[in-house]
Protein backbone atom coordinates (compact mmCIF):
# COMPACT_ATOMS: atom_id res chain seq x y z
CA UNK A 1 0.00 0.00 0.00
CA UNK A 2 1.38 3.41 -1.10
CA UNK A 3 2.17 5.66 1.91
CA UNK A 4 0.82 9.02 1.82
CA UNK A 5 2.29 12.39 2.80
CA UNK A 6 -0.60 15.18 3.36
CA UNK A 7 2.08 18.06 3.00
CA UNK A 8 0.16 22.14 3.87
CA UNK A 9 1.77 25.78 3.57
CA UNK A 10 0.14 29.22 4.03
CA UNK A 11 1.03 30.63 0.60
CA UNK A 12 -0.66 29.84 -2.62
CA UNK A 13 1.47 27.32 -4.34
CA UNK A 14 2.49 29.00 -7.63
CA UNK A 15 6.28 30.19 -6.69
CA UNK A 16 7.25 28.49 -3.73
CA UNK A 17 10.00 26.16 -5.26
CA UNK A 18 11.09 24.61 -1.86
CA UNK A 19 7.88 23.14 -1.28
CA UNK A 20 7.51 21.55 -4.85
CA UNK A 21 10.83 20.65 -4.89
CA UNK A 22 9.59 18.82 -1.20
CA UNK A 23 6.80 17.15 -3.27
CA UNK A 24 8.28 15.86 -6.21
CA UNK A 25 10.81 13.82 -3.91
CA UNK A 26 8.97 12.47 -1.67
CA UNK A 27 6.49 11.19 -5.19
CA UNK A 28 9.73 10.11 -7.05
CA UNK A 29 10.20 7.46 -4.23
CA UNK A 30 6.51 6.05 -4.85
CA UNK A 31 4.43 7.77 -1.86
CA UNK A 32 1.67 9.72 -3.02
CA UNK A 33 1.77 13.58 -1.66
CA UNK A 34 -1.40 15.73 -1.29
CA UNK A 35 0.04 19.83 -1.08
CA UNK A 36 -2.87 21.84 0.65
CA UNK A 37 -2.06 25.75 0.45
CA UNK A 38 -4.48 28.32 -0.39
CA UNK A 39 -5.79 30.91 -3.06
CA UNK A 40 -5.79 34.09 -3.20
CA UNK A 41 -8.02 37.06 -5.40
CA UNK A 42 -5.19 37.61 -7.44
CA UNK A 43 -3.50 34.02 -7.62
CA UNK A 44 -2.09 32.95 -10.86
CA UNK A 45 -3.06 29.53 -12.17
CA UNK A 46 -1.48 26.58 -10.62
CA UNK A 47 1.07 25.07 -13.08
CA UNK A 48 0.20 21.09 -14.01
CA UNK A 49 1.86 19.57 -10.77
CA UNK A 50 2.50 15.97 -10.48
CA UNK A 51 0.32 15.22 -6.88
CA UNK A 52 -2.88 16.45 -5.77
CA UNK A 53 -3.02 20.05 -5.07
CA UNK A 54 -6.00 21.52 -2.66
CA UNK A 55 -6.14 25.24 -2.89
CA UNK A 56 -8.32 26.91 -0.02
CA UNK A 57 -10.12 30.02 -0.52
CA UNK A 58 -10.11 31.92 2.54
CA UNK A 59 -12.39 34.76 3.60
CA UNK A 60 -9.63 36.42 5.59
CA UNK A 61 -6.40 37.63 3.33
CA UNK A 62 -4.39 38.89 6.55
CA UNK A 63 -3.80 39.62 10.38
CA UNK A 64 -5.13 37.65 12.86
CA UNK A 65 -8.01 36.34 11.77
CA UNK A 66 -6.48 34.92 8.83
CA UNK A 67 -4.49 32.76 10.76
CA UNK A 68 -6.99 31.44 13.03
CA UNK A 69 -9.24 30.59 9.84
CA UNK A 70 -6.26 29.22 8.41
CA UNK A 71 -5.44 27.21 11.09
CA UNK A 72 -8.53 26.44 11.91
CA UNK A 73 -9.41 25.27 8.65
CA UNK A 74 -6.23 23.47 8.01
CA UNK A 75 -7.00 21.35 10.97
CA UNK A 76 -10.19 19.59 9.54
CA UNK A 77 -8.91 19.35 6.39
CA UNK A 78 -5.81 17.35 7.79
CA UNK A 79 -8.34 15.05 10.19
CA UNK A 80 -10.35 14.06 7.59
CA UNK A 81 -7.88 13.33 4.87
CA UNK A 82 -6.48 10.22 4.13
CA UNK A 83 -3.22 10.29 5.14
CA UNK A 84 -0.01 8.63 6.93
CA UNK A 85 2.71 11.72 7.54
CA UNK A 86 2.11 14.99 7.83
CA UNK A 87 4.84 17.74 6.63
CA UNK A 88 4.61 21.41 8.04
CA UNK A 89 6.05 23.97 5.91
CA UNK A 90 6.97 27.17 8.80
CA UNK A 91 5.41 28.16 11.90
CA UNK A 92 2.12 29.17 10.52
CA UNK A 93 0.90 25.90 9.62
CA UNK A 94 2.34 24.68 12.77
CA UNK A 95 0.09 24.37 15.05
CA UNK A 96 -2.90 22.61 13.19
CA UNK A 97 -0.21 20.12 11.92
CA UNK A 98 0.42 19.67 15.74
CA UNK A 99 -2.96 18.85 16.81
CA UNK A 100 -3.59 16.89 13.94
CA UNK A 101 -0.77 14.71 14.67
CA UNK A 102 -1.53 13.84 18.49
CA UNK A 103 -4.94 13.17 17.64
CA UNK A 104 -4.54 10.78 14.75
CA UNK A 105 -1.01 9.54 16.00
CA UNK A 106 0.51 10.70 13.02
CA UNK A 107 4.17 11.56 12.54
CA UNK A 108 4.93 15.15 12.04
CA UNK A 109 7.71 16.76 10.09
CA UNK A 110 8.52 20.34 10.42
CA UNK A 111 10.47 22.30 7.97
CA UNK A 112 11.17 25.66 8.91
CA UNK A 113 12.30 28.20 5.83
CA UNK A 114 13.21 30.80 8.43
CA UNK A 115 13.56 32.27 11.88
CA UNK A 116 9.84 33.11 11.73
CA UNK A 117 9.19 34.37 15.50
CA UNK A 118 11.80 37.45 14.24
CA UNK A 119 10.82 38.62 10.43
CA UNK A 120 10.46 42.27 10.70
CA UNK A 121 6.85 41.60 10.37
CA UNK A 122 6.72 40.21 14.14
CA UNK A 123 9.66 42.62 15.34
CA UNK A 124 7.49 45.19 15.21
CA UNK A 125 4.16 44.04 16.65
CA UNK A 126 5.68 42.82 20.05
CA UNK A 127 2.26 41.46 21.18
CA UNK A 128 1.70 39.50 17.75
CA UNK A 129 5.09 38.01 18.04
CA UNK A 130 4.70 37.02 21.58
CA UNK A 131 1.89 34.68 20.82
CA UNK A 132 3.57 33.25 17.70
CA UNK A 133 6.83 32.49 19.81
CA UNK A 134 4.66 30.99 22.88
CA UNK A 135 3.27 28.43 20.32
CA UNK A 136 6.74 27.40 18.99
CA UNK A 137 7.93 27.05 22.67
CA UNK A 138 5.13 25.08 22.96
CA UNK A 139 5.21 22.71 19.98
CA UNK A 140 8.84 22.94 18.60
CA UNK A 141 10.85 20.91 22.05
CA UNK A 142 7.59 17.94 21.40
CA UNK A 143 9.24 17.59 17.60
CA UNK A 144 10.83 14.48 16.42
CA UNK A 145 11.63 15.63 12.73
CA UNK A 146 13.10 18.77 11.55
CA UNK A 147 14.40 21.03 8.77
CA UNK A 148 16.06 23.83 8.50
CA UNK A 149 17.44 26.08 5.57
CA UNK A 150 20.82 26.84 6.95
CA UNK A 151 23.45 26.54 9.54
CA UNK A 152 23.02 29.64 11.43
CA UNK A 153 19.13 29.05 12.08
CA UNK A 154 20.06 25.63 12.79
CA UNK A 155 22.03 26.45 15.36
CA UNK A 156 19.55 29.19 16.99
CA UNK A 157 16.55 26.43 17.10
CA UNK A 158 19.14 23.65 18.87
CA UNK A 159 20.56 25.91 21.22
CA UNK A 160 16.56 27.00 22.53
CA UNK A 161 14.86 24.19 22.38
CA UNK A 162 17.71 21.35 22.56
CA UNK A 163 16.00 19.92 19.33
CA UNK A 164 18.73 18.66 16.81
CA UNK A 165 17.80 19.89 13.42
CA UNK A 166 18.82 19.25 10.16
CA UNK A 167 20.01 21.39 7.46
CA UNK A 168 17.96 20.91 3.88
CA UNK A 169 19.57 23.91 1.54
CA UNK A 170 16.84 25.74 -0.48
CA UNK A 171 18.90 24.65 -4.01
CA UNK A 172 17.65 24.04 -7.24
CA UNK A 173 17.48 20.65 -8.94
CA UNK A 174 20.47 20.08 -11.21
CA UNK A 175 18.30 18.99 -13.85
CA UNK A 176 15.34 20.81 -13.73
CA UNK A 177 11.78 19.27 -14.81
CA UNK A 178 10.12 21.65 -16.69
CA UNK A 179 11.33 23.68 -20.17
CA UNK A 180 12.81 27.00 -20.09
CA UNK A 181 12.30 28.93 -23.52
CA UNK A 182 15.02 31.01 -23.52
CA UNK A 183 12.86 33.96 -25.00
CA UNK A 184 15.02 37.36 -25.18
CA UNK A 185 13.73 39.92 -22.71
CA UNK A 186 16.02 42.72 -23.49
CA UNK A 187 18.32 41.67 -26.31
CA UNK A 188 22.21 42.80 -26.15
CA UNK A 189 21.89 44.73 -22.62
CA UNK A 190 23.78 43.23 -19.62
CA UNK A 191 20.63 42.71 -17.34
CA UNK A 192 21.44 43.24 -13.05
CA UNK A 193 18.25 40.95 -11.58
CA UNK A 194 16.64 41.05 -8.38
CA UNK A 195 14.45 38.71 -7.78
CA UNK A 196 12.26 36.89 -5.31
CA UNK A 197 8.89 37.19 -3.42
CA UNK A 198 9.72 39.32 -0.39
CA UNK A 199 11.27 42.71 -1.81
CA UNK A 200 10.44 44.55 1.22
CA UNK A 201 11.83 47.77 2.69
CA UNK A 202 15.40 47.51 4.29
CA UNK A 203 16.42 44.60 1.97
CA UNK A 204 18.71 46.90 0.10
CA UNK A 205 16.57 47.37 -3.33
CA UNK A 206 16.17 51.20 -2.07
CA UNK A 207 20.35 51.80 -2.47
CA UNK A 208 20.24 49.37 -5.69
CA UNK A 209 17.72 51.45 -7.75
CA UNK A 210 19.72 54.60 -6.76
CA UNK A 211 22.75 52.87 -7.41
CA UNK A 212 21.59 52.81 -11.02
CA UNK A 213 22.34 56.47 -11.78
CA UNK A 214 25.66 56.07 -11.04
CA UNK A 215 26.00 52.46 -13.48
CA UNK A 216 27.43 53.14 -16.84
CA UNK A 217 26.34 49.92 -18.83
CA UNK A 218 23.40 47.46 -18.36
CA UNK A 219 19.91 48.27 -16.91
CA UNK A 220 18.38 46.54 -13.68
CA UNK A 221 15.36 44.08 -13.47
CA UNK A 222 12.77 43.90 -10.70
CA UNK A 223 11.19 40.68 -10.71
CA UNK A 224 8.84 39.76 -7.95
CA UNK A 225 6.69 41.51 -5.05
CA UNK A 226 7.01 42.99 -1.95
CA UNK A 227 5.91 46.10 0.07
CA UNK A 228 8.95 48.71 -1.38
CA UNK A 229 8.11 48.24 -4.97
CA UNK A 230 5.22 50.91 -4.79
CA UNK A 231 7.92 53.25 -3.64
CA UNK A 232 10.46 51.72 -6.05
CA UNK A 233 8.14 52.11 -8.68
CA UNK A 234 7.94 56.43 -7.77
CA UNK A 235 11.59 56.84 -7.32
CA UNK A 236 12.44 55.48 -10.75
CA UNK A 237 10.36 58.08 -12.07
CA UNK A 238 11.82 60.76 -9.59
CA UNK A 239 15.14 60.05 -10.80
CA UNK A 240 14.59 59.71 -14.34
CA UNK A 241 15.33 55.83 -14.70
CA UNK A 242 12.77 54.73 -16.50
CA UNK A 243 14.82 53.55 -19.38
CA UNK A 244 17.51 51.78 -16.66
CA UNK A 245 15.13 50.44 -14.46
CA UNK A 246 12.29 48.03 -15.17
CA UNK A 247 10.11 45.93 -13.02
CA UNK A 248 7.93 42.19 -13.90
CA UNK A 249 5.65 40.94 -11.42
CA UNK A 250 5.89 37.64 -9.31
CA UNK A 251 5.70 35.02 -12.09
CA UNK A 252 5.44 30.98 -11.93
CA UNK A 253 9.12 29.79 -11.29
CA UNK A 254 9.23 28.17 -14.52
CA UNK A 255 8.78 31.81 -16.27
CA UNK A 256 11.42 33.32 -13.98
CA UNK A 257 13.65 31.08 -14.76
CA UNK A 258 14.45 32.01 -18.52
CA UNK A 259 14.81 35.68 -17.14
CA UNK A 260 17.11 34.51 -14.38
CA UNK A 261 19.59 32.70 -16.90
CA UNK A 262 19.75 36.16 -19.36
CA UNK A 263 20.81 37.90 -16.57
CA UNK A 264 24.56 39.80 -16.52
CA UNK A 265 24.83 39.88 -12.28
CA UNK A 266 21.98 38.83 -9.57
CA UNK A 267 22.15 40.61 -6.62
CA UNK A 268 20.98 40.03 -3.04
CA UNK A 269 21.39 43.17 -0.81
CA UNK A 270 19.92 41.65 2.51
CA UNK A 271 20.56 43.85 5.41
CA UNK A 272 21.05 42.34 9.27
CA UNK A 273 18.49 44.78 10.38
CA UNK A 274 16.95 41.74 12.35
CA UNK A 275 17.88 37.83 13.40
CA UNK A 276 15.76 36.39 10.65
CA UNK A 277 17.60 38.98 7.83
CA UNK A 278 21.05 38.40 9.50
CA UNK A 279 21.16 34.82 9.19
CA UNK A 280 19.04 34.63 5.60
CA UNK A 281 20.39 32.33 2.78
CA UNK A 282 18.09 33.67 0.47
CA UNK A 283 16.91 31.43 -2.59
CA UNK A 284 17.64 34.09 -5.22
CA UNK A 285 21.07 33.04 -4.65
CA UNK A 286 21.28 29.25 -5.71
CA UNK A 287 18.93 30.42 -9.01
CA UNK A 288 21.71 32.58 -9.46
CA UNK A 289 23.85 29.98 -9.42
CA UNK A 290 22.45 27.43 -11.00
CA UNK A 291 21.67 29.90 -14.13
CA UNK A 292 25.96 30.35 -14.12
CA UNK A 293 25.30 34.14 -13.19
CA UNK A 294 27.68 35.93 -10.88
CA UNK A 295 26.44 37.68 -8.08
CA UNK A 296 26.81 40.53 -6.50
CA UNK A 297 25.67 40.33 -2.37
CA UNK A 298 25.93 42.13 1.00
CA UNK A 299 27.80 41.30 3.77
CA UNK A 300 25.93 38.67 5.75
CA UNK A 301 27.43 35.07 6.99
CA UNK A 302 25.57 32.92 4.97
CA UNK A 303 25.71 34.66 2.41
CA UNK A 304 29.06 35.34 2.31
CA UNK A 305 30.17 31.43 3.68
CA UNK A 306 28.77 30.70 0.03
CA UNK A 307 29.91 33.25 -2.10
CA UNK A 308 33.41 32.68 -0.91
CA UNK A 309 33.82 29.07 -0.54
CA UNK A 310 32.66 29.19 -4.28
CA UNK A 311 34.08 32.28 -5.59
CA UNK A 312 31.23 32.95 -7.81
CA UNK A 313 30.90 36.79 -7.09
CA UNK A 314 31.60 39.85 -4.72
CA UNK A 315 30.67 40.65 -1.08
CA UNK A 316 29.79 44.20 -0.51
CA UNK A 317 31.24 45.75 2.43
CA UNK A 318 28.35 48.51 2.78
CA UNK A 319 24.99 49.25 1.15
CA UNK A 320 25.59 52.96 -0.33
CA UNK A 321 24.42 53.19 -3.99
CA UNK A 322 28.29 55.14 -4.55
CA UNK A 323 29.72 51.14 -3.29
CA UNK A 324 26.72 49.25 -4.93
CA UNK A 325 27.17 51.21 -8.73
CA UNK A 326 31.11 50.78 -7.86
CA UNK A 327 30.86 47.49 -7.67
CA UNK A 328 28.60 46.55 -10.58
CA UNK A 329 30.78 48.45 -12.71
CA UNK A 330 33.65 46.39 -11.88
CA UNK A 331 32.04 43.60 -12.78
CA UNK A 332 31.03 45.03 -15.88
CA UNK A 333 34.58 46.13 -17.25
CA UNK A 334 36.14 43.60 -16.10
CA UNK A 335 35.13 40.34 -18.58
CA UNK A 336 37.47 38.17 -17.65
CA UNK A 337 36.75 38.06 -13.76
CA UNK A 338 33.08 37.98 -14.54
CA UNK A 339 33.84 34.88 -17.07
CA UNK A 340 35.75 33.45 -13.95
CA UNK A 341 32.81 33.71 -11.76
CA UNK A 342 30.86 32.46 -14.03
CA UNK A 343 32.59 29.50 -14.63
CA UNK A 344 32.81 28.49 -10.77
CA UNK A 345 29.17 28.77 -10.85
CA UNK A 346 29.27 25.46 -12.72
CA UNK A 347 31.19 23.96 -9.95
CA UNK A 348 29.34 25.43 -7.49
CA UNK A 349 26.02 24.15 -8.66
CA UNK A 350 27.44 20.29 -9.41
CA UNK A 351 27.47 21.03 -4.87
CA UNK A 352 24.90 22.69 -4.57
CA UNK A 353 21.98 20.83 -6.01
CA UNK A 354 18.82 19.55 -4.78
CA UNK A 355 19.80 15.87 -5.50
CA UNK A 356 22.21 16.08 -2.70
CA UNK A 357 20.03 17.62 -0.50
CA UNK A 358 16.72 15.24 -0.88
CA UNK A 359 18.76 12.51 0.34
CA UNK A 360 18.27 13.83 3.92
CA UNK A 361 14.03 14.29 3.31
CA UNK A 362 13.85 10.47 1.94
CA UNK A 363 16.11 9.29 4.11
CA UNK A 364 13.62 10.73 7.34
CA UNK A 365 10.29 9.95 5.59
CA UNK A 366 11.85 6.49 4.98
CA UNK A 367 12.94 6.27 9.03
CA UNK A 368 9.51 7.38 9.87
CA UNK A 369 7.42 4.78 7.17
CA UNK A 370 10.17 1.96 8.25
CA UNK A 371 8.82 1.77 12.15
Amino acid sequence: MKRKILVSVSNDLVSDQRVHKSCMSLLNQGWEVKLIGRKLPNSLSLPVRNYDCNRMRLWFKTGALFYAELNIRLFFTLLFSQGDALHSNDLDTLLANYLVSKIRRLPLVYDSHEYYTEVPELVNRPRVQKIWKRIEKRIFPRLKHVFTVNDSIAELFEKEYGVQVQVLKNVPRLHDEFLVTNEPVFPGQKIILLQGAGINIQRGAEELLEAMEFVREGILLIVGSGDVVPLLKEKRIELGLEEKVHFFDKMPFEQLKNITQQAYLGVSLDKATNINYEFSLPNKLFDYIHSEVPVLVSNLKELTKIVNEFKVGTVLSEHSPKAISQAINDLIQDEAQHAIYKQNCVNAKAALNWENEEKKLISTYNSIFEK
